[in-house]
């Protein structure tokens, strides 16, 4: 355990020292980014200056007016603050100290806040961890004047605008504070960083240890129980996003006030791990990969981005992808690290993309609670990534969906992911919290692409149940583009069905690319199964027909998410291949999927039983089989192209011909499939994962490979693992 004897009292110290300030001050007019982010942040306080700001008595919920001015105070105070560090005009510092004591006369009047709906309400804001945020900000913005302030004015401010905040998030708070959560990051690089700022040492202890002191809570408990070893985030990116900030800001003011902690080095290195998986787990265009509670529009843009990329270019040294990233961002941050970065991004030429790569990431603190793997193929424009997810369940964020994918091509969203319901800050839904439909929809196992039996979600829509279990990964090679595979298996989404999955992305002659879905389940019991695809585009053609329900929509089911799908079209089809091509962007894809004996399809659309109109109207592609064992195998196909300017449409219609299975049993899976007028041969085993030799009869002919797959294109191997 980290012992803190003192806290250095040379401020500032959280956001930047002294030292620091100079230099960026120094800076300034040097470099075109630094100094348009200093032009920014002083356009928006130098319209403040010489007000009268308000401090309102809490009422409003999320999105409500309050609400949105003690968020924006906060802000104010500390962008101010940097203000008057780097110009020295003591209006800034007056502009702080004024806000400050409002604070301090308000705070200690405030009971529970009367829009709380939670276990953890908070008494500025409608929730704790909205105060926790205010102590992070606010215990800035005190650091940063601090030295303009008399004695009397300390002690007014500590005690009428801190203590009663510290107080409350630690002792009537106590278990919501301790609690291994982003909300508890929070709340520690709150109480944290205000004791840095005030030099208090037994708030510095209790950040650092929990309320306890005992270790296994608190700042560093947050740092080893959150991220898996390679960095991935429990709770999934869009909440690693969230986190990064407070675990970022609150490392840097310990850095700067107490190093030898070197909390920046805790466990491998642990916050760079997290920035980079964390950087891999976002689309070309920034936004995060929407798996769990996430809000979709959510980018590497934000203030917790680049909190952390600016911090993290300081401590850890210079690293061109972070440069990539702090091209997009279009902000640095006024400190050392921003203006560091300012000054590579002057007069380079710098790469638009950050070096996306197929990765796996493990879940788990010790790594063996399943994970996720970003499968990818080509670069920069023309990327292709293809998510699975097999991880635990992550905590109260987390998704019943074991096993699921997600598709993305040429920054286009294709298989998607619903992510959360819910409009942050909109103050008309609910109060800017999480919606009704979210738990009841969005994170269902019918909103993603994943089997479903039974029209039950998996562990029967229980988050107590859901987090004693995760997902397994059976085998994995990513290292060849010709062909990279991930398979997994999940034995405890239902009491009795063993859900198993493997995912192929093939990068074929000509760049073509085909992804291939074995999805096994296995029981003793007859189940009713449903796969759904969850895409995105317009349907352009079916190599089936189907009857529309086009004047008596009726809802898919009555439970489990499924009453939130109007069933637009249906069809009943046996022992062919069904097509379905839509078209995203100016791109055609068509899944193909093999069906051995009989299988219902549906058409379904979000909507039913919505009055209020809270969900996005996204459509879905449903394969339904009844039976014990059944597999589910599919091709996906990235074809063509639509041109609307001039009107030219080519390979509109898919290359697969042909999909048949020539074995499938507990041991093997023997796939064959017609693509371009040339044969595709994948076989996998089932059961052995190891670098064993394999012999099967396959049309009279024997079949040899080593390990657990082997793909075969025209009659050669392709993607032999090194």
């Amino acid at each position: 355990m980290f012992l803190l004897t003192d806290v250095q009292a040379q401020h500032p110290l959280t956001f930047f020292t002294k030292a620091e300030a100079a230099n960026v001050k120094k800076e300034l007019d040097r470099y075109p980014l630094l100094l348009k982010s200093y032009k920014d942040i002083k356009i928006q306080v130098d319209k403040q200056l010489g007000t009268d700001i308000d401090v309102p008595v809490p009422k409003d919920p999320a999105g409500g007016y309050t609400h949105d001015r003690h968020k924006s105070n906060y802000m104010l105070m500390f962008n101010s603050g940097i203000l008057y560090n780097l110009t020295g005009d003591l209006r800034y510092a007056v502009l702080v100290k004024r806000i400050l004591l409002k604070y301090a006369l308000l705070n200690p009047t405030l009971k529970k806040h009367p829009q709380a709906t939670s276990s953890s309400p908070g008494h500025i804001f409608w929730q704790a961890l909205n105060d926790a945020n205010w102590l992070v900000y606010t215990g800035m913005a005190y650091d940063l004047v601090q030295n303009s302030l008399s004695p009397a004015e300390r002690k007014t401010i500590e005690d009428g605008a801190f203590k009663p905040e510290v107080d409350f998030i630690t002792k009537d708070l106590n278990s919501w504070f301790n609690l291994i959560h982003n909300h508890g990051v929070w709340a520690c690089a709150g109480v944290g960083i205000v004791g840095i700022a005030t030099d208090n040492k037994e708030y510095v202890d209790i950040a650092l240890y929990g309320t306890a002191k005992d270790g296994k809570s608190g700042f560093v408990a947050q740092l080893d129980g959150l991220f898996s070893p390679d960095g991935y985030y429990t709770e999934g990116p869009y909440y690693a996003r969230y986190a990064i900030l407070p675990y970022y800001i609150f490392a840097n003011a310990l850095q700067h006030a107490r190093p030898s902690l070197k909390i920046f080095e805790h466990r491998g290195r642990i916050l760079l791990k997290a920035l980079q998986a964390a950087l891999q787990q976002t689309n070309t265009d920034g936004s995060f990969f929407p798996f769990n509670d996430a809000i979709k529009e959510k980018d590497y843009s934000t203030s917790e981005m680049i909190t952390a990329v600016n911090i993290a270019w300081t401590q850890y040294g210079a690293d061109p992808g972070l440069l990539a990233i702090a091209k997009n961002q279009k902000q640095v941050m006024l400190n050392g690290g921003g203006a560091s970065i300012a000054a590579a991004l002057t007069g380079k030429n710098v790469p638009s993309y950050y070096p996306y790569k197929s990765v796996e990431y493990a879940d788990g603190v010790k790594g063996d609670e399943g994970g996720i793997a970003l499968i990818r193929s080509g670069k920069e424009k023309k990327l292709t990534t293809l998510l699975f997810k097999y991880t635990a369940h992550g905590l109260s964020h987390g998704h019943f969906d074991k096993l699921n994918i997600s598709l993305y091509d040429q920054g286009n969203e294709i298989l998607s992911d619903y992510g959360s319901a819910r409009f942050v800050g909109v103050e008309q839904k609910y109060g800017g919290r999480y919606l009704p439909e979210n738990d009841k929809y969005a994170a269902q196992t019918i909103a993603h692409n994943t089997v479903v039996a039974d029209e039950t979600s998996h562990f029967n829509g229980s988050e107590k149940q859901a987090e004693k279990f995760h997902a397994n990964k059976q085998f994995s090679h990513l290292g060849n583009p010709a062909v990279q595979v991930v398979s997994a298996d999940a034995d405890n989404a239902y009491r009795d069905v063993r859900l198993q999955r493997t995912v192929y992305m093939l990068g074929l002659p000509g760049e073509k690319k085909l992804m291939l879905d074995v999805f096994h389940t296995y029981s003793n019991k007859v189940h009713q199964y449903d796969l759904p695809f969850q895409y995105k585009g317009q349907l352009i053609s079916t190599s089936f027909r189907y009857r529309a329900d086009q004047n008596n929509l009726q809802p898919l089911g009555s439970r489990n998410g499924y009453e939130y799908l109007w069933k637009e079209a249906q069809a009943s089809i046996a022992d062919t291949v069904a097509q379905f091509t839509f078209l995203n962007g100016q791109t055609y894809y068509t899944i193909s999927t093999l069906v051995s004996d009989s299988a219902t399809l549906f058409f379904t659309r979000t909507g039913a039983n919505d009055p209020e109109f809270n969900l996005r109207r996204e459509p879905a592609f449903i394969v339904r089989q009844n039976g014990q064992n059944k597999t589910f195998m599919s091709l996906l196909e990235i074809h063509g192209k639509m041109d609307p300017v001039i009107e030219i449409s080519s390979q509109s219609y898919p290359s697969v011909t042909r999909l048949k299975l020539i074995r499938d049993d507990a041991d093997f899976t023997v796939v064959q499939a017609a693509y371009g007028g040339k044969e595709l041969l994948i076989a996998q085993s089932n059961k052995d994962f190891k670098d064993t030799e394999h012999t099967i009869s396959n049309q009279g002919t024997d079949l040899t490979w080593k390990g657990p797959y082997a793909v075969w294109y025209d009659h050669k191997r392709i993607g032999v693992e090194k």
